[in-house]
């Protein structure tokens, strides 16, 4: 059983991540309240996580003893000021959002500075994510191990400066998304060959085990594990997708840290 009451402003991806880890760590879940504007997030909430108590007022979930911000920026932005006066004085506020600083929710919420920042990222479903944790100076250090506890049922949560956040979001929190989408071709491709989904399945696990095992353990340079395989199927397409990668993902991370968009090889190659 939790030993505090938990609320969700936000009951989105992020929420149903943090719930289905903490339902998984053998957490009771009678004492989280979600909220959120959209009756069917809140109904697909419900049906998911049965013991979950749903409103679609805000500052219900704001008002509970450890309070999970999981909006978008700009929506986050706009509703702090509003849920300010909901919040207790001895609440623990954690954003799961990038780009608005520990000093800037504190501002928003009338100089309230019990907060954290969190930047999670989907393998926490299985336990297994890598969710990195900054803390204000306001926040004692009782309340940072409950939350580390807390944070233990999701996988890693190094704490790092909070001015990395950002980067972590684009390396780890969206990193999954540049690679399952292959994997997901990668068995539809091997079923295709006559490969079963089991047979499939194991040889993708393994193969991926293992090329992430070469990578960072196995002595080598990154351009020696690149030579370690002669034939390379993709390899015209190669500078196509790494030019993806530096097109897409310093203009992002320049907008997440509300900066000037970062120079890309867009530059180099003119």
């Amino acid at each position: 059983m939790l030993s505090h009451t938990i609320g969700f402003v936000g009951g989105g991806r992020i929420t149903a991540i943090f719930l289905e880890a903490l339902g998984g760590r053998g957490m009771a879940l009678e004492r989280v309240t979600v909220s959120d504007v959209n009756a069917e997030v809140l109904t697909r909430l419900k049906q998911r996580f049965a013991p979950v108590t749903t409103t679609d007022d805000n500052g219900e979930a704001a008002s509970r003893e450890r309070v999970f911000l999981a909006l978008h920026p700009p929506v986050l932005k706009a509703v702090l000021p509003e849920l300010a006066p909901r919040v207790r004085k001895d609440a623990i506020v954690v954003s799961l959002a990038p780009v608005l600083t520990l000093a800037q929710l504190s501002k928003l919420l009338g100089g309230f500075t019990r907060l954290a920042r969190v930047l999670p990222n989907a393998p926490s479903v299985v336990r297994a994510g890598f969710n990195p944790v900054a803390f204000a100076d306001g926040l004692p250090a009782n309340a940072r191990a409950e939350m580390e506890t807390l944070l233990d049922g999701l996988g890693q949560h190094p704490l790092v400066p909070e001015e990395s956040l950002e980067a972590y979001a684009i390396l780890a929190a969206m990193g999954p998304t540049y690679f399952w989408f292959q994997w997901r071709t990668l068995r539809e491709l091997a079923a295709s060959f006559g490969l079963s989904a089991a047979d499939s399945d194991r040889a993708l696990r393994a193969m991926l085990d293992g090329a992430v095992r070469t990578f960072f353990d196995a002595g080598l340079t990154a351009e020696q594990v690149l030579d370690l395989v002669p034939v390379k199927p993709l390899a015209e397409a190669e500078p196509r997708i790494l030019q993806a990668y530096r097109d897409a993902l310093p203009p992002l991370y320049a907008k997440l840290r509300g900066a000037p968009a970062l120079a890309t090889s867009a530059a180099a190659r003119s």
